[in-house]
């Protein structure tokens, strides 16, 4: 922005080429020279110049021939040329309009005239490929696939494509004169910070990139966006480029990869390990096995094997839905969740667990979580296995605490294990392809489940909180989930069950 207009001056006397020197070197150029036809085509090609001081008396190739050439160069064509010349009659100067001549001025010079000739020419041609540059970047960026637009020092927005205003649900002949922040919480939760809303916020000390979401309905599935912010200029106008990326496939992906990963960690080594077990056991002891020894084995390796076709029909069905891209699956009921609860403890082998629950929990089966059974022991697998992993001996004690709203379910899982530092808390729903950057050791794995949990919640409206316990060791999961009312039958029960 601040770049040097470029004189390339061009005359075969070098006392002519000192005295513009002295004429236009103090006013604020960058001053090139060339003492013949030849040299002047070969600098203007690599220099670019914003304007060209050609002598016309001068030998070999004159300067009439010289601008000739260099208007038959494509990328030459439009730069201006001033030619100087001793001679001020009628053809002299009707020669130069023919050759493509801008302008001209004759010896001896008048150095304010000089001066002035070479300042407007300068700031009209400066001018000119401004207005070609943003005539272009209008163009590219109204025809990309990609979203993106330009913020003031307020947070508005001043330019959007069309990309874009579908992004932030603008039509096209919808005013943009609105606060970007205000617009995007309008429709969009944050997973950074899922518990707070996306404004106040402060630009120059956000870290960015940064992941929002809209929220699925009965009739679309969730939809992730990538904000990404560069700050283009000093100006109060023009001061941000904001680039909106689709990158719903890609968190998609990621959750039911780590989805699949825990239900094959979790629910495949429980009824793994009686088969290995106990038919290891018969094959170093069957010659001294009894029968009612070999019936109790065989019984031992039957369950766990008719268990284990169980949970591996449990997970296939779980990727056939998800890889169908319902946008809603079985929901949860707070019977249900109570029953998940359940699962997951006797799954993970908890030692201590205690649930607080709202009376008369019947009353609330007419309501619903928008979400999956499936993705609610997902997500408890993922917390109470996180209390186990960080705990020091390796058996917590997990407090389970639901408290049911008008509209809403907020879920408080607390256990007695470690405790995170301010920065740890403030990261832990960092996206996993980011984790790498604020997580080291033990914590960096907590803070990758902890983003999954985050984007499940996120997308069905939810809100997380990480924060640590105030009368004892441990840290907090508080989830809030919305609640409504059933409009349609959920399956019994008796159908989702371990």
């Amino acid at each position: 922005m601040n770049k040097k207009n470029t004189v390339l001056i061009v005359d075969d006397q070098e006392a002519m080429r000192d005295a513009l020197r002295g004429m236009l070197g103090n006013q604020g150029y960058e001053l090139a020279f060339a003492n013949n036809g030849q040299e002047a085509i070969k600098l203007a090609a690599q220099l670019l110049p914003d304007i060209i001081l050609l002598d016309v008396m001068m030998p070999d190739m004159n300067g009439f021939e010289v601008c000739q050439h260099l208007r038959a160069d494509p990328v030459l064509a439009k730069v201006p040329i001033v030619i100087i010349t001793a001679l001020n009659d009628q053809e002299s100067r009707l020669r130069g309009i023919e050759v493509g001549a801008d302008d001209f001025i004759s010896k001896p010079y008048n150095i304010i005239e000089l001066r002035a000739r070479v300042r407007t020419i300068t700031n009209l041609n400066r001018y000119q490929r401004l207005l070609n540059e943003q005539i272009k970047f209008k163009w590219m960026f109204e025809n990309t696939n990609e979203a993106y637009l330009i913020l003031n020092d307020s947070i508005q927005i001043t330019f959007i494509n069309a990309k874009a205003r579908l992004y932030l649900n603008l039509s096209t002949d919808a005013s943009i004169n609105n606060n970007f922040m205000e617009l995007i919480a309008k429709y969009y939760h944050q997973l950074h910070e899922p518990s707070k809303n996306l404004l106040p916020i402060d630009l120059k000390t956000t870290k960015f990139p940064r992941y929002i979401v809209r929220s699925d309905t009965e009739t679309a599935l969730p939809f992730w966006l990538k904000i990404d912010l560069m700050e283009i200029s000093e100006t109060s106008e023009e001061k941000y480029l904001v680039h909106l990326c689709d990158v719903t496939d890609t968190i998609s992906i990621a959750r039911k990869n780590w989805t699949f990963s825990g239900q094959i960690n979790h629910k495949l080594r429980t009824p793994l390990s009686p088969i290995v077990n106990g038919s290891d056991f018969l094959l170093n002891n069957y010659s001294d096995i009894t029968p009612n020894k070999l019936e109790q084995f065989l019984k031992m390796i039957n369950s766990g094997a008719t268990r284990l076709c169980e949970q591996i029909e449990k997970i296939l069905y779980y990727t056939e839905i998800s890889n169908n891209g319902e946008a809603t699956q079985e929901r949860c009921t707070i019977t249900k969740l109570l029953l998940t609860i359940t699962i997951v403890e006797e799954l993970l082998k908890v030692e201590s667990l205690f649930v607080s629950k709202p009376d008369e929990i019947e009353t609330f089966d007419n309501f619903y979580i928008p979400i999956s059974c499936e993705a609610i022991e997902v997500i408890l697998t993922e917390l109470f296995a996180n209390a186990q992993k960080f705990h020091p001996t390796g058996t917590p004690t997990i407090n389970v605490d639901i408290k049911v709203e008008s509209d809403s379910v907020c879920i408080q899982i607390r256990d007695n294990g470690i405790q995170l530092s301010p920065e740890q808390l403030s990261n832990v729903w960092i996206p996993y392809y980011q984790a790498d950057k604020y997580f080291t050791g033990e914590v960096k794995g907590m803070g990758l489940g902890l983003s999954m949990v985050g984007t499940l919640v996120l997308e069905v409206g939810g809100t997380c909180q990480a924060y640590n316990c105030t009368q004892e060791a441990g840290i907090v999961i508080e989830l809030t989930l919305p609640l409504k009312e059933r409009d349609f039958e959920i399956m019994d029960i008796d159908e989702y069950s371990d």
